[in-house]
């Protein structure tokens, strides 16, 4: 009995042999695709004919879109009407997934060459903050971008409109006394659009490359979480996008402020921040601009702090170096006019 289901196997063993994934229904293969992360996806794409339309599937790519960023649900519709409309999410998860290459050119163009690219009239801000995996908040904010107000000020766009707000327990409860609120343990994306063109940028590191804690002698004051990017540009003419989360640093897990601003190494004042023009400059290079190859995991985020901490150093560096040339400055100045007053001083005794 072994001896004839083993020889009936066999006789059946290539026509099993003949059959491939590409043999499966088509409804099959689409919820087995939905389980692949982005790059997945489009490598399988690109293996065959058969696999390339349906890795196209836009109901794919918005399953991923909506599961990386829950917020984008309240984008714009302008996005999707038109033709190509529902082919957006591919196109949104190529531009926002990876991290905007910080090696695609030497140097930014000012608003003065940037008009010739057309500078971004508006920008719309996925945001969305979790703690410990839970989100916290999703928001889309739209910022108008042609103001002289915002021109002239330093780049900021707050995702927060109201007083803050306090995180949550996973059962939708207030947070009991108990609750260990920890900022390292926050994940914030931030992706910029321009809905006139419809290209995305992620503006913000997913784990915080830093956070800033108040003085033990200050008492439980607010801590903030900073999550950073180099979008664009090298050595003296590099420009960082900075999201920062301030929060009740006494663990009772009160987010006040949920921001994004912009600073370059040759920003001036200490601390004054980079004007709204200048950064939409920088945000519409980064926009048409390369991104990283590869996936955004660990060693990416690690690649995040790194850049981030060589942004720092290069800009104390600077900072020094300028401090040091005014010094040497101010001592020649001082020199001279003491010099000149010696002089003045001998030539009254001799003519006296």
């Amino acid at each position: 009995m072994a001896d004839s289901t083993i020889a009936s196997s066999s006789s059946s063993s290539p026509a099993a042999a003949a059959a491939t994934v590409e043999d499966l229904p088509a409804d099959v293969l689409r919820l087995v695709l939905r389980r692949l992360d982005g790059a997945s996806l489009a490598a399988l794409g690109a293996a065959s004919s058969a696999f390339r339309g349906l890795a196209d599937d836009p109901d794919t790519w918005r399953a991923l879109c909506l599961g990386a960023w829950p917020s984008v649900r309240g984008l714009p519709s302008t996005l999707f009407s038109g033709a190509g409309g529902r082919a957006y999410w591919r196109t949104l998860y190529a531009d926002a997934f990876p991290f905007p290459s910080s090696t695609s050119g030497a140097a930014l163009p000012g608003p003065a060459t940037c008009t010739r690219r057309r500078l971004p009239a508006r920008l719309v801000s996925a945001v969305d903050l979790c703690h410990g995996g839970v989100q916290v908040m999703s928001r889309v904010v739209d910022t108008d971008a042609t103001c002289p107000w915002f021109l002239g000020s330093p780049f900021r766009v707050d995702a927060l409109l109201q007083e803050g707000f306090t995180i949550l327990t996973p059962s939708s409860s207030p947070a009991p006394a108990a609750f260990s609120f920890a900022p390292e343990e926050l994940t914030l994306s931030w992706i910029l659009i321009d809905p006139a063109t419809g290209r995305a940028l992620n503006a913000s590191s997913r784990r915080p490359v830093r956070v800033d804690r108040p003085p033990r002698w200050l008492g439980n004051g607010d801590a903030v979480a900073r999550f950073c990017v180099v979008i664009a540009g090298a050595g003296e003419e590099a420009v960082a996008m900075e999201a920062a989360v301030t929060c009740d640093g006494g663990g009772r897990g009160h987010v006040r402020e949920v921001s994004l601003t912009c600073a370059s190494m040759a920003e001036e004042g200490g601390g004054g921040g980079v004007s709204g023009e200048d950064a939409l400059a920088a945000v519409a290079a980064a926009l048409a601009g390369r991104r990283r190859c590869g996936r955004r995991g660990e060693e990416d985020e690690e690649a995040r702090r790194r850049s981030y901490e060589e942004f720092g150093r290069r800009k104390r560096e600077r900072k020094e170096r300028k401090k040091r040339r005014e010094g040497a400055i101010d001592l020649c100045c001082s020199g001279v006019v003491g010099a000149a007053a010696l002089v003045a001083f001998l030539v009254l005794l001799v003519f006296r």
